[in-house]
């Protein structure tokens, strides 16, 4: 994510085929037990679920853009991961009916966030199995820590924010720790445009209605999935070594903003072309962007299609492009860990503008430097970047300061040292989730250099650090 800094017929297909019953023998694993309605993650404890692991998602959704009504229908492949007598899900809209494996099972609200499901027979560890709910409201009004997440208007609905989005239109075990593979299809006015993670599989059309199918094929965080719906000017190509692309801008933007949306967007390709120079293949089997006429002051990363505000400027391009490695492919363990994404994205940014005739990483880093120094204890250097905190994990410290981390190393194994520890990073964890303690050890690992007082001293040190050779830094504070 980058902030802005220019600062009812529901048309329901059918359920995939169930392959593979859940066993019931438990051998000597014990009675079954009813899985935590709570997650792993103490910064928001009701994120996610205990008890079992989303394998993939089947969204299917219907928006009624006069009404302000969603309906959909999710049906999700999980593994349970003890012997479970019951389970619990994510989600705000109202529930109408849950099964499993094909059968009817009871369900209940235990909060307004979560959705506890009782299927007919108990389900054994490691056993395969479906569920199916079905549910319909107003996304619009519903709040969840703090949070209305909601974006629409009568002619356009961008489904886009962090650390949470999902609750809001399909069920799931929100935290990015449970990545799984996605089916997404939504059903709108014929004369709308969708689009959504990965790649376009189908457009089917009624007299007034079509249901567009999109389909993600590698792992996903449920707070990326989105979809964006409304009156959308469209561009679709290949990158110079094959990737697609597809873009989107909405049409209902004035035609100025609308065209220099546009010419962003058809960076794309190129920064995407760079970035895998730098980092490596890039991890997905698509690319684009789509900017919204509605009011955001943000960007978001959703996986292979980054989605802007009318303000797009180059930087937050290469920003959110960036995610795709930091974020999407690499996603955190915990949100405690944001630093590995936005940190690593912001140096990014830095990264290819010194490649584009901007400043140096060296003067970018030094000037940096130089303009916060002065206030040591400041909250810039003062926030724990391996432990932030829930409202501070869009703090600049965690962005600005977390780049300067990757500079000063940068300054401590050279230029190649540092291309090469990135390159390895995303390789190793592609499609997975790391940690902060994770990257340091990594980092020493692969370096060869003792760097547990370096880490120390930028993350962790509760002041700006010393102006030392050791801390990757080439002169005192002025």
């Amino acid at each position: 994510m980058r902030w802005r800094t220019v600062l009812v017929v529901i048309l329901l297909l059918l359920v995939p085929g169930f392959s593979g019953a859940a066993a019931t023998d438990f051998r000597d694993s014990g009675a079954p037990v009813a899985g935590s309605i709570k997650g792993p993650d103490p910064y928001w404890p009701f994120d996610g679920n205990g008890g079992t692991n989303a394998l993939h998602y089947d969204v299917r959704v219907f928006y009624n853009f006069e009404e302000k009504i969603l309906a959909g229908r999710t049906i999700i492949t999980m593994r349970a991961t003890t012997d479970l007598s019951s389970f619990s899900l994510d989600l705000l809209l109202p529930t109408s009916s849950v099964k499993v494996n094909g059968k009817a099972a009871l369900f209940s609200r235990p909060n307004h966030h979560e959705l506890k499901v009782v299927p007919k027979t108990a389900i054994a560890s490691g056993a395969t199995f479906k569920v199916d709910v079905s549910y319909r409201g107003r996304p619009a009004p519903i709040s969840y820590a703090g949070e209305r997440n909601w974006l629409a208007n009568r002619h356009e609905v961008v489904t886009m924010n962090q650390p949470h989005m999902s609750p809001w239109w399909f069920p799931a075990n929100d935290h990015p720790s449970d990545k799984a593979t996605f089916d997404i299809r939504v059903n709108v006015p014929k004369t709308k445009e969708v689009i959504s993670n990965g790649t376009r599989i189908s457009r089917t059309t009624t007299a007034t209605r079509a249901t567009t199918r999109w389909r993600m094929y590698d792992p996903m965080a449920t707070y990326l999935a989105f979809f964006a719906a409304g009156d959308f000017v469209i561009e679709k190509g290949r990158s110079s070594s094959g990737i697609p692309y597809y873009n989107a801008v909405s049409s209902r933007l004035p035609t100025i903003d609308r065209n220099r949306s546009l010419r962003e967007l058809r960076r794309t390709a190129g920064i995407t072309e760079w970035l895998k120079s730098r980092l490596g293949p890039y991890p997905f089997t698509s690319t684009g962007g789509v900017v919204t006429s509605l009011d955001v002051g943000f960007a978001l990363e959703n996986q292979t299609r980054p989605t802007y505000g009318a303000w797009i400027y180059p930087g937050v391009v290469v920003h959110e492009l960036a995610h795709q490695w930091f974020g999407d492919s690499v996603a955190v363990e915990r949100w405690s860990d944001i630093w590995l994404n936005e940190g690593f994205a912001t140096y990014a940014e830095a990264y290819y503008a010194a490649s584009h005739g901007g400043p140096s990483i060296e003067s970018w880093l030094n000037n940096l430097y130089d303009e916060t120094c002065q206030a040591p204890f400041s909250s810039f250097w003062t926030l724990d970047l391996d432990d932030p905190g829930a409202a501070h994990i869009f703090d600049s410290a965690v962005y600005d300061r977390g780049a300067m981390v990757l500079g000063a190393l940068r300054n401590r194994v050279g230029a190649v040292g540092m291309r090469d520890l990135l390159r390895a990073w995303v390789a190793e964890h592609r499609d997975a989730n790391a940690s902060v303690a994770e990257f340091e050890a990594f980092a020493e690992a692969e370096t060869g250099e003792e760097l547990t007082a370096f880490f120390n001293a930028w993350l962790r040190g509760g002041k700006a650090p010393a102006g030392t050779e050791d801390n990757g830094l080439e002169h005192a504070c002025p």
